[in-house]
């Protein structure tokens, strides 16, 4: 349990948070009604600074320090991968799509897909949008939440989440998009603060890292310091796995998932976009060190007999005692820092909870009232898609809450996200792919595809769920099937689109690159703030970065 000077940091850090997302969604002109463009894009006037760190915020939840903290106590720096390898498609989304999403005015990525192909696509990737925003990006990370809270406050998990939902929902649903970013950017700094003070103690408290390599070298465990694996690994992530499966993860999650991208469709211009984009990127660098290292940290102190986690161990099914790493993270918490501290961590990982909660939200809103509602009834008025908006966002909260008992029977929060990616993705990753890089790429093939690669990926999902490595598909790890499901795909709609050949209109003809240099065409901003420029830099550190720690 945790003290009272640390229940109270974190009660006025919730309090601010409130406070600050209802005054910037609520402030406006006197006598002005908020628009849908100001509810649901912030009036497209992010700058990059701000897209940058509220991407940032989006993508990294409680969900992400809990469960990557307990993956490097696992499996060591491995699933840093998630983390290294989403710099490499944020320069994707920098260069190829933003141009795109920027340039043709659109509100939401199903608006895309409907101009690039036709309605179809948009209705079913706005569905598929909703349900992931759902699952992935709220229910998953009230779990991580709940556990949290009630490993330090005792507080049951339900209670906990319906509280912090309750308090998330009332400024996300009332003040919009503008709110969401404000507040995120503030969460991005305390949570990368929070997430650097517990790793500053823990490097401490081991000693530095040659003792950790002592330990590691020890307990013959000096590969959990490598983060490219050999082919046939035991973890099932060898690099050939990385270097195929996350792209198929990636893009999908970073270039065409509604609730990442929102950010970037409410930038000022393409510059801004751009820019921002790549500097969220050059951030993501930091969860490495500063989340899946702390986990290996408390590995290494376990070991060597200075960390206790007698709490975290139980009965299993045969009798013997099982470690459950779940809670690794608030251990480190109360066992490695002083009162105050801890509350500003416990700040920290409810920035990232209620940060992603909020984005999702926003996202959410967004799908059902211009993808939904709004193409049975085109001539609603911005009043009424706000209001529809925040219905949608309020019963999303709680279908996420329904779905917590389901979702909590994986071991591993961490893989458990990514399993269900890996099955969701490959269709989504293949039309967007096709879409902007082949001109021949035809809408009846897009929208077969659609169909044809989720119902796969459903099916497959459902076989591995109910009889596990007893099959062929349960013994092939889900990033290799996140690659082979996208083969599929990939053969399906070239087949298609074959079959069914593209009658190009005024927008599609637009909305595809002639060659893979049109996309560098634009100048762009002079200096180290061009694109160009960036994109390099980020793609060399990153180089570097792989041959350290191969």
């Amino acid at each position: 349990m945790i003290s009272t000077i640390d229940i109270a940091i974190t009660i006025a850090y919730i309090l601010f948070i409130v406070t600050i997302g209802l005054w910037t969604g609520t402030r406006k002109k006197k006598n002005q009604e908020t628009t849908s463009g100001e509810y649901f894009l912030a009036g497209k006037s992010l700058k990059w600074p701000m897209i940058g760190l509220a991407l940032f915020a989006t993508n990294i939840s409680c969900l992400h320090l809990v469960s990557l903290a307990q993956s490097g106590f696992d499996s060591g720096l491995l699933n840093g991968n998630f983390e290294w390898m989403a710099a490499f498609t944020l320069i994707l989304l920098a260069l190829l799509f933003i141009p795109f999403y920027i340039r043709s005015g659109i509100s939401t990525l199903p608006d895309f897909l409907e101009r690039r192909y036709n309605r179809a696509c948009r209705d079913w990737l706005a569905f598929i949008s909703i349900l992931s925003a759902i699952i992935i990006h709220i229910a998953f990370s009230f779990l991580a939440g709940g556990i949290v809270l009630e490993t330090l406050f005792g507080i049951n998990m339900y209670t906990s989440i319906i509280v912090i939902a309750a308090l998330t929902g009332l400024y996300t649903i009332i003040g919009g998009l503008k709110a969401v970013v404000v507040t995120e950017t503030i969460q991005s700094l305390v949570l990368i603060t929070g997430a650097i003070i517990i790793t500053v103690f823990a490097w401490n408290k081991i000693g530095g890292w040659e003792q950790m390599t002592a330990v590691l070298q020890k307990e013959s465990a000096m590969d959990k310091i490598s983060m490219l694996r050999p082919i046939g690994d035991a973890s099932g992530m060898s690099w050939v796995a990385v270097f195929l499966g996350y792209p198929i993860l990636g893009i999908w999650y970073w270039c065409a998932d509604q609730t990442i991208v929102q950010r970037v469709l409410g930038a000022k211009d393409e510059n801004h976009a751009r820019v921002g984009a790549l500097f969220c990127g050059f951030i993501k660098i930091l969860p490495v060190f500063i989340f899946v290292l702390p986990g290996l940290f408390a590995y290494t102190l376990y070991k060597s007999g200075t960390m206790d986690l007698s709490s975290l161990q139980h009965v299993g099914a045969n009798g013997e005692s099982v470690l459950n790493t779940k809670g690794i993270y608030t251990l480190m918490i109360t066992q490695l820092l002083p009162k105050g501290l801890v509350g500003i961590l416990v700040a920290a990982l409810l920035s990232g909870l209620m940060s992603q909660i909020a984005g999702a939200l926003n996202s959410i809103a967004t799908l059902s009232s211009y993808d939904l509602y709004k193409r049975f009834k085109p001539e609603t008025t911005d009043k009424k898609l706000v209001s529809v908006g925040r219905w949608s966002a309020g019963i999303a909260l709680v279908v996420s809450i329904g779905l917590l008992p389901l979702l909590n029977s994986y071991q591993s929060l961490f893989e458990g996200i990514n399993d269900v990616i890996a099955h969701i993705a490959p269709p989504i990753t293949c039309v967007f792919l096709l879409g902007v890089f082949w001109k021949k790429a035809s809408a009846k093939g897009a929208q077969y595809t659609l169909l044809i690669g989720s119902i796969l990926g459903v099916a497959v999902f459902i076989v591995n769920k109910v009889y596990g490595a007893e099959t062929f598909i349960g013994q092939i790890p889900f990033m290799m099937m996140a690659f082979y499901l996208f083969c599929a795909c990939v053969i399906t709609q070239v087949v298609f689109s074959y079959l069914y050949p593209v009658k190009h209109t005024a927008q599609s003809e637009v909305l595809y690159w002639k060659s893979i240099w049109e996309p560098l065409q634009r100048k762009g901003w002079s200096g180290i703030g061009n694109y160009k420029v960036l994109s390099a830099v980020l793609l060399l550190i990153m180089g570097v970065l792989y041959v350290c720690f191969k």
